[in-house]
């Protein structure tokens, strides 16, 4: 997958227009969601993506702040897609046996 660089050291740009972290597979946005949803600090985000270096997180966080609204935008798209989701696809059969069972 081709990607282009940017200004920030371990980022890169996919071919869908992505930022993510450099050979890590890993996205800005998902660095950024530890951050918005959890408030983990960049050593706590170390112990969550262990085969990130501080310097990658150190990228992907710079480059979060300095397109905040973006990746915001991107990822309250990502939960309202999940929730559409979870709303179609309805009670797994799995929780209603465990219902009637009374487990839970």
């Amino acid at each position: 997958m081709a990607v282009a660089a940017t200004s920030y050291e371990h980022i890169a740009i996919d071919d869908n227009g992505v930022p993510q972290i450099a050979g890590a597979n890993t996205k800005v946005v998902e660095v950024a969601g530890l951050v918005r949803f959890h408030d983990l600090s960049p050593e706590q985000i170390h112990r969550e993506l262990p085969h990130l270096s501080m310097g990658e997180i150190h990228s992907a966080l710079a480059y979060y702040w300095d397109h905040k609204e973006e990746l915001d935008a991107d990822l309250d798209r990502r939960i309202a897609h999940a929730e559409r989701m979870r709303r179609e696809m309805g009670q797994p059969p799995f929780v209603a046996k465990l219902k009637e069972r009374g487990l839970i």
